[in-house]
């Protein structure tokens, strides 16, 4: 949300350093984001000034140009080259001096330099309208008044606004601050804590009348439940136009475009009071204006030319022929003001905020209006904000207040009513305040002290804090404007010492995190919420597995995911589409599931890997990550969780052009592999993709939470080498296992080192160099048992496998 400054001290009469105003605002949970700088013309019109054109004469050397002497009002008059037509001598004319910096009209930014223009020297440019971002004409320079004085500021001249915004990160409890209205309120009470007594400057409507009763809209509420308040009036005789420029200045400033004199004060009011409006040509309205629900089926179009199918529960503005305005949220397309509107009936209300929400978010749509309502306004300035919208409509369009208000207001939304006990403030707060501070800052947030005793304060809340409505929401007010900051800090520290497991859920994804980052995996968080057609990719994620959410924003966040694949595929597309095509990454996720027994969430890991195993370098060549890399950190991750039994399971997983399953006896544990291309094609991924993606809920189940571990053996291991030539259909694994089966204790490790084929070996053959580490954690082994069992081995690969010895 975007605050003027200028707009604020409408307000308030305050003169503080902006930075100042942002650390208060902060401090009361309206965080300042950023400060940015408005100019009703870009760059200010800065180093602009008034010149008096003394002399004007032809160019010796270009037909087209003339050479000018300027006054600038410094006493020191310059030449300038001028091309224009029409400049004289006499004229009175903006001058951008050297070191003025002006902007094209792409808003590319050049600056005005001392230089020379067909031999002769030029100190400025004499300007037009549209190389200042007055105007779009450039038919010649401008001319001024006569009876300005050289060197005045043209910025000066023109009135140019300057304006520092506030973008304020609002939560959304804090209805009460969607205005200027709203934030100058939080920030008087603020002052008035620090002891700056300033007082709450609102718009007088004491002027508003009724012109003639010409023009009488009668409006019939059907559900006060829906529509608790409703306010109209009819204003004639106006005439639509472009609005003044203070009014255009102070939407642009917090980034609205002006659209007429109308719906410019509409605007205006929405974001200096809180209130929406809504202005009907009355021309337009049939009969009575009606506020229900309509048949659900029903088509509108909105004002945005869409045709809309409404629900039996859309609250909608009717007349006698149908629906006009979908109620607090969107316009129709038909009774909408135009530049043939010459009468208007002006809405203004308070509505439901659960109807209004349900209605955008059905029709995936969010407005100002919206925005608003569906989070909940001061009932109490409807007819407030109607009159001071039909006096600035008056102002900047004419025309004259035709009818008397109607006011539908049946029963009065009341105000809280909330008990503030002493004892409890201070032991939330955290340290005792005097009881006059907490009065005083009560009243500056308009919340009325009814009764006091020595226990506490009987209190009455305002109905526009619709999120102060418990003892705990007032302790919490009086805590943000007395200042969390002020607050002393206990030197003494209470706390818990928790017994916990060593297979905690968060301890082991630390440990996991931790391995991974150090292999150069990024973790990655990605939104829960995705679209429904990823299911077309996999036939084991069904329609009807769906979890669907009933308010979603978009189809593209309607569903709860079904794989954590598709959200790791959007991030490594996202990322290779900003050229950064060499990702590790992991998530630590859920995914989700309805079934016929009820609604079912899983925990996975997931692990990503694509592109280059290294980063580009002169001391490495670029080389793919591949699938052997791939299973290795995954076989790196199953290792230190503890699991050493694991088996290779049939991979039924079709999501994988190649994979393979890791588990514990018929318990799958990871899968891995590498996405199909068709899936990788949806995501516009060129590369190949490997994942793995762990069965979370199953490793925490299976984790030992005993400690295991060996000792460091005393005595030496022996390392002895073979070079076995073997059928090209042999695989290292069948080795592997003939290996073990042999020599179950004393062999220690496995090692393929070396695979060689082709020249210099019998056809179909292929050579394994492979290395044995051979140990007795019990003593040193001799060269007769050392050689025994390499003799055993040897014997047992030649009548097995028909392996030879090279």
């Amino acid at each position: 949300m975007k605050i003027s400054y200028n707009w604020l001290k409408q307000f308030l009469k305050i003169d503080a350093p902006t930075e100042d105003v942002s650390n208060m605002l902060t401090d009361l949970g309206l965080e300042v984001e950023i400060v940015e700088k408005y100019q009703s013309v870009k760059g200010g019109l800065e180093g602009i000034v008034v010149g008096h054109v003394l002399t004007c004469e032809k160019h010796p050397d270009a037909d087209r140009l003339k050479i000018t002497t300027v006054d600038l009002g410094n006493g020191t008059p310059v030449q300038i080259v001028c091309g224009a037509n029409n400049v004289a001598a006499g004229q009175k004319v903006p001058v951008a001096t050297i070191g003025t910096k002006l902007f094209d009209k792409d808003g590319v930014e050049f600056e005005i330099k001392k230089g020379k223009i067909r031999g002769q020297e030029s100190h400025g440019m004499i300007c037009a309208k549209d190389e200042i971002g007055l105007g779009t004409s450039h038919d010649g320079i401008m001319i001024l008044d006569e009876n300005l004085k050289p060197g005045t500021s043209a910025a000066k001249v023109f009135n140019i606004e300057i304006d520092e915004v506030f973008e304020i990160g609002l939560t959304p409890n804090r209805a009460d601050a969607m205005s200027h209205m709203g934030v100058a309120r939080d920030l008087r009470a603020a002052l008035i804590q620090k002891n700056h007594s300033l007082e709450l400057i609102t718009p007088s409507v004491s002027k508003f009348k009724v012109d003639k009763r010409i023009l009488k809209i009668d409006i019939d509420v059907k559900d006060t439940s829906l529509a608790p308040r409703y306010c109209g009036v009819t204003i004639s005789g106006i005439t639509i136009k472009p609005s003044p420029n203070w009014l255009q200045n102070r939407l642009k400033s917090i980034g609205l475009t002006p659209k007429n004199n109308i719906v410019d004060v509409t605007n205006y009011v929405l974001h200096e009071l809180g209130q929406p409006l809504h202005a009907f040509d009355a021309a337009m309205i049939h009969g009575k204006v009606t506020v229900k629900t309509v048949a659900a089926g029903t088509k509108f179009v909105t004002l945005d030319d869409v045709e809309r199918t409404l629900h039996e529960e859309d609250l909608m503005i009717c007349d006698d022929k149908g629906p006009m305005c979908m109620a607090g949220v969107f316009g129709g397309k038909n009774s909408g003001v135009t530049d043939n509107t010459s009468a208007i009936f002006l809405e203004s209300a308070y509505f439901n905020p659960v109807s209004i929400r349900k209605t955008a978010k059905r029709h995936s749509l969010s407005t100002d209006a919206s925005f608003r309502f569906e989070r909940g306004i001061d009932p109490e300035i409807t007819e407030y904000a109607l009159k001071r919208a039909a006096l600035l409509i008056q102002e900047v369009a004419g025309g004259e207040i035709t009818s008397d208000i109607i006011d539908i207001y049946p029963k009065k939304i009341s105000d809280f009513s909330v008990f503030l006990n002493y004892e409890k403030a201070f032991r939330l707060i955290g340290q005792e305040l005097p009881k006059e501070t907490i009065k005083k800052i009560l009243a500056s947030l308009d919340i009325k002290v009814n009764n006091t005793s020595d226990a506490g304060l009987g209190l009455t809340i305002p109905a526009y804090r619709v999120d102060v409505q418990r003892e705990v929401d007032v302790i919490e007010e009086i805590l943000r404007v007395y200042g969390y900051n002020n607050i002393a800090i206990s030197k003494k520290l209470n706390a818990t010492v928790a017994k916990s497991s060593r297979t905690e859920d968060y301890k082991v994804q630390n440990i996991i995190a931790s391995q991974l980052n150090s292999f150069g995996f990024h973790e990655m968080m990605a939104n829960s919420l995705t679209t429904p057609d990823y299911i077309q990719h996999s036939d084991l994620l069904k329609e009807e597995y769906n979890v669907t959410i009933l308010n979603p924003l978009s189809n593209d966040l309607s569903t709860m995911r079904q794989s954590m694949l598709f959200s790791g595929l959007e991030a490594i597309s996202y990322n290779i589409n900003r050229r950064n095509g060499d990702l590790k990454l992991f998530e630590f996720g859920k995914s989700y599931r309805k079934l016929l027994s009820g609604y079912n969430e899983k925990k996975h890991l997931t692990i990503f890997t694509t592109g280059n195993r290294m980063p580009e370098s002169w001391t490495n060549t670029q080389k793919p990550t591949d699938f052997f890399l791939f299973k290795g950190y995954v076989s790196s991750v199953l290792a230190r969780l503890g699991f050493d039994k694991l088996i290779n399971l049939p991979n039924t997983n079709d999501i994988f052009a190649e994979g393979v399953s890791v588990g514990i006896g018929n318990d799958v544990l990871v899968e891995v592999g590498s996405i199909k291309k068709s899936i990788l094609k949806h995501f516009d991924i060129k590369q190949e993709v490997f994942y793995a993606e762990f069965n979370w809920d199953l490793v925490l189940k299976l984790l030992s939470n005993k400690i295991k571990f060996t000792a460091i053996p005393k005595y030496p291991e022996v390392r002895r080498d073979f070079a076995l030539l073997v059928d090209t259909n042999v695989t290292f694994e069948s080795i592997y296992k003939i290996a073990r089966q042999t020599e179950k204790s004393l062999l220690k490790d496995i090692n393929l080192f070396d695979v060689y084929e082709g020249k210099n070996l019998p056809e179909g053959k292929k050579s394994y160099a492979l290395s044995f580490v051979i140990q007795d954690t019990t003593k040193t082994l001799t060269d007769v048992q050392i050689d025994k069992i390499m003799n055993k081995l040897q014997s047992n690969f030649e009548s097995e496998i028909g392996a030879q010895l090279r």
